[in-house]
């Protein structure tokens, strides 16, 4: 191989690095070199520095059917996990208190020494211990200065916090030579060499580099003199039987001074890949504690899932826009040395990770790729090609506005905006400006925001004074969520997606932009809303299921037990069936309630009930509206007026409604108007199928009808089981009191069960329906025949709680006895007693008729709760559209609101 002095090439994005420069290796060795990097988290206890040890080990014998001989291995390490904050508050405390910074300078070095010891006999462990105490006593007396002159230089900060990964190299260097094998360490301050654009440490898991450039042939050069000089016992070793591994120091540099820097904070992955550079090695291996680069960050969206391969640029974006797997500048090295880089799981080795190598199209490949159909898309777990990579988000920036109507057609305004923000040194995220220049947007990091205002205002002092510029203003809170795939550029509607879903998941967009690669699209939200817009997100590009959040109010009822019981026993075959998953946070019946964000235990949710807090629409509401999914429903399986005065509220806010409830859909008018305004305004779904025939797909067809230009004219027919039920039972002997008590005990009555016999529920059903076919009527609009007196239906108990007891009581003295009489007469005549409801759109009238029928008719031939619609309309004419089956039981309603929920959820 060439030694260092070769000619200088330079690579993309102007780094200057060599050519054909390679460290001169024995003949026995087959096989190039592989880098393998190992953050905190893998580095917390001796425990993991054994964990990676043994696979240093193990990576270095090859992979069978991949690799050729036994591979010379490097291992760029960090600090032990937390070690380098716990070294930046013993400096800072040094300035008010150096005996309390010297302390806490014992206690990280004794923390490094124990761990050794703990991996290492004495007789291996003691010169590196050496090192350590000695390196424990300079640096207390570099801090013992700093209370005098009250500041911390940035230089005594990037020298000391460096300190945890020289003593992390030779902790993991003694467990290497306690397994025999040949190995040595490097600190990389006396080979690495940079000339950083800034000092200090940077901003903890920043996307940026903080403008530090690689000296790559100074490097190179002081890299081919330590492999010379100080590990000539390394290129001595017969590599077909044994190769060396090499232990590095991530994120510690020096300058060409040699005074000690850094690559600021999370800089260890960019030490990685430019050491795999210098080695021009086959490729590099980032160790972390997921599987690879997710899809999104799986702490937020449970459903990530590692993504097998992207490009550079992709994974770059990614890392920009918040993905804290990777650090961006990291890519740069190996991008024209064409190096793979592996993201790979320290405690899953076995899985193969995600791969990033390989180069997005250009502007100018497009249309060629485009003709030679090439899919840059990629496969969900499931198998659905999509054109996204991830999804991912910057959650602390602010948005800096500038406007005024006196700026259209002012040259220059964009210049003096961005040379102000420049000379202030702040990072601009994204920037959206409107074509006539009336305002310019910015978005930049939180804590820079207040930094930012103070620039513009003072470039643009003169302007502000005179009112030619509006305003320059910040606004705080803000999140950028960002997708991110070269398939983008190839498939049209994918904009239209991303913003689909946030408006669905009631996400409000602030500022979007999009780079002329097409290769990402970024928005600016509410950060208290990201959450929710990544889960929206991720499930819209069907990355993921869908996860439902619940409330269910009225859980205590016979109905909403019911629900509650299948949605416990179905939930798992649903989700293998729709991807659609159900968690219920709220369970409330009219007096108490619970929330768990994690999902209720369905199994005793009404002892938990009972014994919860007490009911409250206003903390229900909240809940939901602050919830992180993006599909919120509250299912309403109550009767009371008070819940449906939320209906509006809760619509506006992005939370559907499905209900078996008539409340809203057949009372007060206005309230109907205003439900049903708030639902068409926010996009949100108010659903009551179930509330007019139970499981028959009545209003849903009506609409399906009256949407393709029918026009409906007379719906006429059985709509209350409950009665026709009655009427059976009396036919075959039974009293109204004891046909009655079935009826109820099979959950076929209403609470009340006068609400079946004086036609009310059933006329409750016409006006949903009227309405439905756009007529402005109500309950009082109704002509009502009624089965019971009027005495009955006026008649109210001392407790409700005795109600139906006290009911039946007065119907065995006799309150029934008229509609017995009636039903037998009938019978004996070969006719039937139905309780008929009738909608005449054109004569505008509603009525519930008690009627009797012949018993081979339509109606007659009805049995037990069956119920019947009859739709005549323009196009079914001479035979009427009908709709029949069974239309009560607390086991088909609740089976209907499941059917509803399910709808809702796909559909929003």
């Amino acid at each position: 191989a060439a030694a260092a002095g070769a000619a200088k090439m330079v690579l993309a994005g102007g780094i200057e690095t060599l050519t054909n420069f390679n460290l001169k290796m024995p003949e026995t060795c087959e096989a190039d070199w592989e880098v393998h990097k190992f953050g905190g988290a893998s580095l917390a206890n001796a425990g993991l520095y054994r964990t990676v040890g043994d696979l240093l080990i193990a990576e270095s014998m090859g992979r069978e059917g991949e690799t050729k001989g036994k591979i010379p291995t490097m291992a760029i390490v960090s600090a032990m996990y937390g070690f380098t904050d716990l070294l930046v508050d013993a400096v800072t405390t040094a300035i008010v208190d150096v005996e309390a910074a010297e302390a806490k300078v014992d206690h990280i070095v004794n923390k490094q020494i124990e761990t050794m010891r703990e991996l290492a006999p004495p007789e291996v462990a003691a010169p590196f211990e050496k090192n350590i105490a000695e390196d424990g006593i300079k640096v207390k007396g570099v801090i013992a200065a700093l209370k005098l002159i009250r500041s911390v230089p940035d230089v005594v900060m990037e020298l000391v916090t460096g300190l945890g990964e020289v003593w992390s190299a030779q902790t993991l260097l003694a467990y290497l030579k306690t397994k025999d094998v040949p190995c040595d360490w490097i600190d990389a301050r006396d080979v690495l060499v940079v000339q950083s654009a800034s000092s200090g440490l940077g901003e903890k898991g920043s996307s940026s580099s903080g403008g530090v450039t690689v000296q790559w042939e100074e490097s190179a050069s002081r890299l081919e003199e330590w492999w010379q000089t100080k590990a000539h016992s390394l290129a001595e070793v017969d590599y077909s039987v044994e190769v060396p591994i090499v232990i590095v120091t991530g994120f510690v540099a020096s300058n060409l001074e040699g005074v000690p820097t850094t690559l600021k904070r999370s800089g260890s992955d960019y030490s990685a890949t430019i050491f795999a550079r210098l080695l021009s090695a086959n490729r590099v291996t980032m160790w972390k504690n997921t599987d690879g680069v997710y899809t999104a960050d799986p702490r937020r969206v449970p459903d990530a899932f590692p993504i097998p391969s992207l490009k550079y640029d992709e994974a770059m974006e990614l890392a920009y826009f918040g993905a804290q797997v990777l650090h961006p500048s990291a890519m740069v090295p190996c991008m024209d040395a064409k190096i793979p880089v592996y993201v790979r799981n320290i405690f899953n080795p076995a899985f193969k990770g995600s791969v990033i190598e390989g180069r997005c199209a250009t502007l100018e490949d497009r249309d060629k790729m485009a003709a030679q159909v090439t899919d840059p898309t990629f496969q969900t777990k499931k198998g659905v090609t999509i054109p996204i990579k991830g999804i991912t988000s910057i959650d602390k920036v602010s948005i800096l506005n500038l406007e005024g109507a006196s700026l259209v057609g002012l040259p220059g305004v964009a210049s003096r905006f961005f040379g102000a923000l420049g000379q202030a040194n702040v990072n601009i995220i994204m920037i959206t400006q409107a074509s006539s220049e009336h305002s310019i947007c910015v978005v930049v990091p939180e804590e820079q925001g207040h930094l930012a205002l103070k620039a513009l205002r003072s470039a643009f002092e003169l302007e502000l004074s005179r009112a030619s510029i509006n305003s320059v203003s910040l606004l705080e809170g803000m999140s950028v969520v960002a997708i991110i795939g070269e398939g983008m550029a190839f498939t049209p509607g994918v904009s239209a997606t991303f913003m689909k879903a946030l408006f669905t998941a009631g996400v409000n967009i602030r500022a979007i932009a999009q780079g002329s690669s097409e290769r990402q699209v970024s928005a600016v939200v509410s950060r208290e809303d990201v959450t929710r817009a990544l889960r929206s997100v991720h499930g819209a590009f069907t990355l993921s299921g869908k996860a439902v959040s619940l409330a269910v109010l009225g859980c205590s009822g016979r109905c909403g037990t019911e629900f509650l019981k299948q949605l416990h026993a179905n939930g798992d075959r649903v989700s293998d069936l729709t991807d659609i998953r159900t968690r219920v946070i709220i369970a409330a019946d009219s007096a108490k309630m619970i929330h768990e964000e994690r999902g209720v235990n369905l199994e005793n949710v009404q002892k938990l009930v009972a014994e919860g807090d007490d009911m409250n629409l206003d903390k229900v509401t909240a809940l939901m509206a602050h919830d992180i999914n993006p599909t919120r429903v509250i299912v309403d399986l109550t009767d009371s007026d008070e819940v449906a005065e939320k209906y509006s509220e809760w619509l506006s806010k992005g939370i559907q409604v499905v209900t078996a409830s008539k409340t809203v859909g057949a009372g007060p008018l206005e309230r109907y108007k205003r439900t049903s305004v708030a639902a068409l305004a926010s996009g949100s779904q108010w659903v009551a199928e179930c509330s007019v025939g139970a499981a028959l797909p009545l209003i849903n067809t009506i609409r399906d009808l009256m949407y393709t230009g029918d026009e409906i004219q007379v719906i006429e027919g059985v709509f209350s089981g409950t009665v026709t039920f009655l009427a059976h039972s009396i036919e075959m002997g039974m009293s109204l009191s004891e046909s009655l008590t079935e009826a109820n005990a099979k959950g076929f009555t209403e609470p009340d069960p006068r609400n079946d016999l004086n036609g009310k529920d059933v006329a409750k059903k016409l006006v949903i329906l009227g309405r439905e076919l756009g007529m402005d009527v109500s309950v009082e609009d109704v002509e009502i025949e009624s089965v019971i007196s009027p005495e009955l239906e006026a008649w109210e108990p001392a407790d409700r709680k005795d109600l139906f007891a006290e009911l039946i009581s007065k119907i065995k003295d006799g309150e029934g006895d008229n509609f017995e009489e009636r039903v037998s007469k009938a019978h004996k005549e070969g006719k039937r007693i139905r309780q008929v409801g009738i909608i005449d759109r054109k004569a505008g009238t509603l009525k519930v008729q008690v009627m009797e029928v012949d018993a081979t008719s339509r109606y007659g031939q009805l049995l037990e709760s069956d119920n019947v619609i009859c739709i005549t309309s323009n196009r079914y004419d001479s035979q009427p559209l009908v709709i029949q089956g069974a239309g009560a039981g607390s086991v088909l309603t609740a089976s209907a609101v499941y059917a509803d929920l399910l709808r809702v959820s796909r559909a929003n």
